[in-house]
């Protein structure tokens, strides 16, 4: 999605497991019992020492494995990665990037669909059609292209792929399945996860499916039901309504979008899925799913009420999509042999990304990173944390500030965050004993919105009012996962909203949506 892959985003939280939370995973253990002695960053070489094969072995070649292994080469390591399936892992080849490509495609046929839309800014057209299979060989080809860059990259730099699976013999020891044994300085554990399936529910990969499954686009049912109404089920249904589909959620919590900002939540049922042919049930699970056949016999969904856990519905739908999350792969991973148990399927690290043991201490030269450890199921934050994790090996000690890392949703409107919702801005402000600020920006006071006729959204900041720290922005409109990176990063450097206020925005764009936002946490007006 871990939205893994992690898909980009976080993923729902329909299920009791796993967490999927995007907030840092509090079972997290953060005293440290021992310190890891780390050689300092001088050397030149990039000769490993000539006791280990390797200065640094990574352990999958997703997005976080790849970042860390670009910064250990640019800090002079000699580099390894095992990858026993595709360079790029879940994003880029089940995730985020063949799902950016199927909403691109959706976005484009929502838009030129919509006659009032077109008419209004003088155009009109005469029919709409789709080619499904141009629409999936569009996003198998992107992932296709991504991967074989990605792979490049890494043998440009000198980086031997190793493509085998890889179980741990100890801390500094690999089996691979080639049969041959390797060992590096330290090892970075970057294996991603797999789709989470909950009990009940069977998979044959046509009716009923998963999003690795869904990605490949090999048809579009005329009604499917979608399980869990998180970021991946909700990117889905914007997909499939836009190419003609109706939609069923089927969601375990009392509301839709769970682990989104309840007003974001709220303004996004009202542009994402009132005026869409999407119905749902809430606070139900989908305790049996049984596939069919297409065009013979319907998937059969059976229902039953979150609480008293009695059967209240049955279903028969076209297809069913399960976005119920997605679960750390550790299969085979060899963790016993240095000790570490799992917690909640996540291998447990320190904030230096270092790896505990069922003790709590931390062993020496072992990191793991992206969605095996559970912290924030994001792509790029597994990118951060292999970064870090090179940091700390070459005695730099760093941290990923996970409240400070994005998210965001690509629908049409997108959506995006970062830091607190305002429930838990609210929480912290109690506890503190602060007054809790917000401020919202407008669309429809936006002039270049306003030319794109796409004047639905708002841009809502919270902050500390006593200091002016902004606690969490959230945002949903148009291009809206690129307007929150502003305030990602001042977030992460604790810049205040005084001190944005006087940043100068280009006119007529999109961020002046937040500049009206901090200019009103201020008091001053945006014109």
């Amino acid at each position: 999605m871990a939205f893994v892959h992690t898909f980009c985003p976080p993923f729902s939280r329909g299920y009791s497991f796993p967490s999927l939370s995007y907030q840092r995973s509090s079972f997290i253990r953060p005293v440290l019992t021992r310190r890891v002695v780390v050689r300092s960053n001088t050397r030149k070489s990039n000769a490993p020492r000539a006791s280990f094969d390797y200065d640094l072995a990574i352990v999958g070649a997703g997005v976080g494995g790849h970042g860390a292994a670009l910064h250990a080469v640019a800090k002079g390591l000699k580099v390894c990665v095992f990858e026993a399936r595709d360079i790029g892992g879940t994003c880029v080849n089940r995730g985020c990037v063949p799902s950016k490509a199927l909403l691109a495609a959706a976005g484009r046929i929502r838009e030129m669909k919509d006659a009032d839309h077109l008419r209004a800014l003088g155009i009109s057209l005469d029919g709409v059609s789709y080619d499904r299979q141009g629409v999936a060989d569009h996003a198998n080809g992107l992932a296709s292209k991504v991967k074989g860059n990605m792979a490049n990259s890494l043998t440009a730099l000198g980086v031997t792929i190793i493509n085998s699976r890889a179980t741990l013999l100890g801390a500094q020891i690999i089996k691979g399945s080639d049969g041959k044994t390797y060992t590096a300085e330290n090892i970075i554990l970057a294996p991603g996860s797999v789709p989470f399936v909950p009990r009940g529910i069977e998979i044959d990969g046509k009716t009923v499916f998963t999003s690795d499954d869904a990605l490949k686009m090999e048809w579009v049912p005329d009604w499917v039901a979608i399980v869990g109404s998180g970021y991946i089920g909700l990117e889905f249904s914007d997909v499939y309504t836009a190419l003609g589909s109706n939609v069923t959620f089927v969601e375990a919590m009392p509301n839709l979008m769970p682990g989104f900002d309840p007003e974001i939540a709220r303004l996004a049922q009202r542009l994402l899925i009132n005026p869409r042919p999407i119905d749902y049930h809430t606070n139900v699970f989908a305790a049996k799913v049984t596939p069919g056949i297409p065009g013979q016999r319907p998937v059969v969904i059976d229902l039953i009420d979150a609480g008293t856990k009695e059967q209240v519905d049955q279903l028969e739908v076209d297809a069913a999509m399960i976005a119920t999350g997605r679960a750390p792969f550790t299969e085979g991973l060899g963790l016993e042999s240095v000790q570490v148990e799992t917690q909640r399927g996540f291998v447990p690290v320190d904030d230096r990304m270092r790896v505990l043991d069922k003790d709590g201490n931390v062993i020496d030269h072992l990191y793991a990173i992206g969605d095996v450890n559970g912290k924030m199921m994001l792509a790029h934050a597994a990118s951060a944390q292999g970064i870090s994790a090179v940091e700390n090996m070459v005695g730099k000690e760093h941290q990923v500030d996970h409240n400070a890392v994005p998210a965001a949703c690509f629908t049409h409107p997108e959506i995006s965050m970062v830091g607190l919702t305002e429930p838990q801005a609210k929480e912290k402000a109690s506890n503190e004993g602060f007054e809790l600020g917000k401020s919202v920006g407008h669309f429809r006071a936006n002039s270049k919105a306003l030319a794109e006729g796409e004047g639905d959204g708002i841009a809502k900041v919270l902050f500390n009012k006593s200091n002016g720290k902004i606690l969490g922005v959230h945002i949903i409109g148009l291009h809206a996962a690129d307007l929150i990176q502003e305030c990602s990063n001042a977030v992460a450097r604790g810049t205040t909203v005084d001190e944005l206020a006087f940043c100068v925005h280009t006119h007529p764009t999109l961020s002046e949506v937040v500049d009206e936002a901090i200019k009103g946490a201020v008091g001053m007006a945006a014109h």
